[in-house]
This record gives C-alpha cells, sequence and structure tokens, in this order.
C-alpha cells in the first residue's frame, strides 16, 4: 500500500514455512558453485548490477517514495548508498581471505576466511534498499547463498528491485532467493536447518525472538536494532548548526530511522532558545505527500505506528511536558513536533518513538550530559555539538555507544564504516566495511605439513 493515498501499489505473494524451507534448500545446493567461480566473474556481477541501478535510478527511486512515504532526497539517498555498496562489493572479492600464521620448519599454517553456506536476512520498511542491498551483497561477496525476507510492508523496494537488479545482472539461479513474507515466514527462515548464519535489522523486540531462536539453533546471529539516540548540545556551541543538525536528526523520513535523535540533551544556559528556534523550523516545514507534493515530510508507516507516537507524545504532556510545535495527527501523517521540559521519567525520553519528534532535556554540566545519555538500554549512536574538540572528545569517549560523531548529529551511514550498537541496540554486530568479513565468513584453520609426524600411540 501507499502510505500517503492508501492506494494498492502491487500484489505480492505471502512466503510461508514451506516456502522458506524449499528456497533454503535450494540456496544451499547452489551455493558451493557459487563460491568457486572464479571472482573476477563474480566481481563482473556487483559491477553490472550498479550499472543497471544508475540507468534506472529514477524508477527505483519512485517506487521507494511511494512504498516507504520518503521524500526524493532520501530515497536517492538509498540508491547512491547501494551503487556504493555494489562496487564495495565487487572490491571485496580481491582482498586477502586470510593469514599466515607462525609454525614449525616443515608446516604450513594458515588461517582463512570461509562463507558460512546460506545466510539468512530478514529487512524493514524504512530505509528497504539500502538494508536489504547491506547485507545481501556482502554475504554474497563472500560465497554465501542468500533467502532474504523483506518486510511485508515494503516488499518491493526491500525485495523485488534488489532481486530484479541481480537476476539482471547474471546472478547464477538458486544463489538468491527473495520472500515477502510475515512473521511465520520469519521463524522459518531463522530455525531452518539449511540457514547457518541470520544477519536480522528492525526492532529490539522482534530482534530479542530472533536471537533466542537463533541460540537456540546454535547460528551466528546479527543484530542490529532500534536506538534512543542523544544528541548533546554543549554551551559553547554554535547554535545555527546545532539547530540544523538537530531538527535533520529527528525528522528525516519522518523520524522513522533507528539513527534518529530521540533524545536532545542540551545545556540549561542555551535550552530556551534552542527549543524556541526549533519549534519555528518546525512550523515551516510542509507534510505531505512526496510523490507529488514538495514537503518535508511525508507519511508515518502504519495507522498503528501513528497512534504510537501519538500515545508517546500524549503520555508525556501528561507528565509535564511542554509541546511547542506539532503533536496533532492528520491520519498517517504526524507533523514536526517539538517537546520541551523533557525529564527522564517521561515515555518520550525512553521509547523508541519512529516518528518525527524533537524531544529537549536541560542539563547543568558535562557531567550530568553523560549521565542522561547513557541513561537506557539502548547503545547505538550520539552526537555532541561544541567548538571544543578535546572536550567533545572527552566526553564522547563516555558515551555507551558504537558510533560517535562530534560536531555531527546521529543519523550518518557510509559502506565503509562498520554500523552497529551494543545493548539494546544490537549484539555487538556490525555490518559494513571490514566488519562484512567478520559477520559473513568464519575462520578456518588450515595445516599442511612436508610428510606426517610420528605420534607416540
Amino acid at each position: 500500500m501507499e502510505p500517503a493515498t492508501g492506494d494498492v501499489l502491487a500484489r505480492v505473494a505471502r512466503a510461508g514455512a514451506e516456502d522458506v524451507s524449499a528456497s533454503a534448500a535450494t540456496a544451499k545446493a547452489a551455493q558451493k558453485a557459487w563460491a568457486a567461480m572464479p571472482y573476477g566473474e563474480r566481481a563482473k556481477i556487483f559491477r553490472k548490477a550498479a550499472q543497471l541501478l544508475e540507468a534506472n535510478r529514477d524508477d527505483y527511486a519512485t517506487w521507494i517514495i511511494r512504498e516507504t512515504g520518503s521524500v526524493r532526497p532520501k530515497a536517492m539517498f538509498e540508491i547512491d548508498s547501494v551503487l556504493h555498496l555494489c562496487h564495495e562489493a565487487a572490491a571485496m572479492l580481491t582482498q586477502p581471505r586470510g593469514l599466515v600464521l607462525p609454525s614449525h620448519e616443515g608446516v604450513s599454517s594458515i588461517a582463512r576466511r570461509v562463507p558460512h553456506g546460506v545466510v539468512g536476512v530478514i529487512t524493514p520498511f524504512n530505509f528497504p534498499f539500502l538494508l536489504t542491498s547491506r547485507a545481501v551483497l556482502p554475504a554474497l561477496a563472500t560465497g554465501n547463498a542468500v533467502v532474504l525476507k523483506p518486510d511485508a510492508r515494503t516488499p518491493v523496494s526491500g525485495g523485488v528491485l534488489p532481486a530484479l537488479m541481480l537476476e539482471a545482472a547474471g546472478l547464477p539461479p538458486g544463489v538468491f532467493h527473495m520472500l515477502p513474507g510475515d512473521a511465520q515466514a520469519g521463524e522459518a527462515l531463522v530455525t531452518d536447518p539449511d540457514v547457518t548464519m541470520v544477519s536480522f535489522t528492525g526492532s529490539t523486540a522482534v530482534g530479542r525472538r530472533v536471537g533466542e531462536l537463533a541460540g537456540r539453533h546454535l547460528k551466528k546471529v546479527a543484530l542490529e536494532l532500534g536506538g534512543k539516540n542523544a544528541l548533546i548540545i554543549l554551551d559553547d556551541a554554535d547554535m545555527d548548526l546545532a539547530l540544523c543538525s538537530g531538527a535533520w536528526a529527528s525528522w528525516l523520513h519522518q523520524g522513522q530511522i533507528c539513527m534518529s535523535a530521540g533524545r536532545h540533551l542540551v545545556h540549561e544556559s542555551r535550552a530556551q532558545e534552542y527549543a524556541r528556534r526549533m519549534a519555528e523550523k518546525a512550523k515551516t516545514l510542509p507534510v505531505g505527500n512526496p510523490h507529488t507534493e514538495p514537503v518535508a515530510l511525508g507519511p508515518i508507516i502504519t495507522a498503528q505506528q501513528v497512534a504510537r507516537v501519538d500515545r508517546i507524545v500524549r503520555e508525556s504532556i501528561a507528565q509535564g511536558a511542554k509541546l511547542l510545535a506539532g503533536g496533532v495527527p492528520n491520519g498517517l501523517f504526524y507533523p514536526a513536533t517539538v517537546l520541551a521540559d523533557v525529564t527522564p521519567d517521561m515515555p518520550v525520553f525512553r521509547e523508541e518513538i519512529f516518528g518525527p519528534v524533537v524531544s529537549i532535556t536541560r542539563f547543568a554540566s558535562d557531567a550530568q550530559a553523560i549521565a542522561l545519555a547513557n541513561d537506557t538500554e539502548y547503545g547505538l549512536s550520539a552526537g555532541v555539538h561544541t567548538r571544543d574538540i578535546g572536550r567533545g572528545m572527552a566526553l564522547g569517549e563516555q558515551l555507551l555507544v558504537g558510533l560517535l560523531h562530534i560536531n555531527d548529529q546521529t543519523v550518518n551511514d557510509d559502506g565503509t564504516m562498520p554500523m552497529g550498537g551494543r545493548g539494546a541496540s544490537g549484539n555487538g554486530s556490525r555490518h559494513g566495511g571490514p566488519a562484512n568479513w567478520d559477520e559473513f565468513t568464519q575462520w578456518q584453520w588450515v595445516t599442511v605439513r612436508n610428510s606426517a609426524p610420528p605420534y607416540p600411540f
């Protein structure tokens, strides 16, 4: 469905457990030949995929805009990011895959990276094309076959489009399977005996279930989950730049990003100005259908998610938060919202919102800012604004996060960086750059002796 209009965009089959089982078996059978294909031939497929995407970027962007409700710049960012990931996947195939270890005379000892076999990938609705490609492309590049279950709300941009792209680029049959489905298909994928590793990106609640099932079946699992990220504005910050960062960090894609700034921690000497100017900015941002109008914010993905955002805002206001802008939904459209005087006991401070809400909490010292930022079960991203780089680094080093940005906001992504969090934001796994070898392969120790040794018995 198109969130902005309610129109039907496409009809896609819903996979069940039997479909997952059949695809996993086929993928397992195809994986060895794929891993054995000359690396140069495999690299050509990823480069061809990039060429096809570049030639069809407007069509892909239209699907992302209509299916996810995103504005065009966000859709184009996804496409540019996937282009980068295609070239990174091709480049992985010429990188070293092992180490020569110390050994005795006459013995060669090496540690090499080998693929898991079949990797199951489960992806979310918010950046479907990018987050699918972020796992699928390196998993394939390292010699695995892949079974993908995209989010049922975005099966085309999260599943059909990357599948068509790779098929047209020449990926051999059976190596990649795309099965849209619900929780039943997801659980079948995690528990299937032919799937040896699972990559999940989504909510912490579902991630706990995925981790539980994977652990029960002794499978490696990479969990990239939610966040309650802090953007810290120190008393010496450049206010114009801080406001720009704060608005982007909370309102980009309607706040439906795991790295969105869920808490704006502002020094008490600057908090009143920050709140006033943020509210002024919020009131200027148009909300509407991004496919037909030049808007800053599109629709929230579902009515259920709108209800969740509205509940968090209303309950926080009832507990004393001050509403300065927004806060009134219109169907699936929710305006840029600003809440001031937020305290740590309020839902807007504690819960991941996944909506366009700036939540402002005051602090009096750097130590208090650190304590407030760490006062959460999550540990994904943080940003610190200050003119004193040393001060910012000293503060940042005490934040329990996987991603830290000094003089920038919390929503940052790059295919060459290790993306992931700690605590309820993930199990320490990472996607991107050097971390892809860690996640999508495992070590194998190999020794070769000039002659077999004599043992005592």
